[in-house]
């Protein structure tokens, strides 16, 4: 078995803001809608939805402010432990030594985090219910 047989689409893109609350006016201009929000390690953590798409903003103290910059993309995978048993069988770079949890969304969510051959980071994300 391969990571991409769990994979089931997008789930989300990481954008690190200095600026909560002009990104979440800029973002409802643009028709989206809060979808969830909480605190997070003392920073604040909104998810946007705009139809499919959800953008996951959340308040850093430093920035990088050049195009292109987005911190991380997240995947949706229908089972968090066989994909997170098959990156490490197959060598990924995985930040994460075991599976995470935060209290996001109604029942939580599982996820770990792989190092793309960019730097970028790749977040496998499973929500419970």
């Amino acid at each position: 078995m391969q990571v991409k047989e769990y994979i089931t689409g997008l789930q989300h893109v990481g954008l690190p803001v200095q600026d909560m609350e002009l990104t979440l006016e800029f973002y409802r201009n643009l028709g989206f809608e809060e979808a969830f929000s909480t605190f997070n390690q003392g920073s604040r953590v909104v998810f946007m939805q705009q139809k499919g798409l959800v953008v996951e903003i959340y308040e850093q103290e430093k920035t990088e402010r050049i195009p292109g910059v987005i911190e991380h993309l997240a995947l949706d995978v229908t089972d968090i432990e066989k994909t997170f048993e098959i990156a490490k069988a197959q060598g990924y770079e995985i930040l994460d030594n075991e599976i995470q949890f935060l209290p996001f969304w109604k029942h939580g969510v599982k996820f770990f985090t792989i190092v793309g051959p960019n730097g970028e980071k790749i977040e496998f994300s499973q929500m419970l219910s």
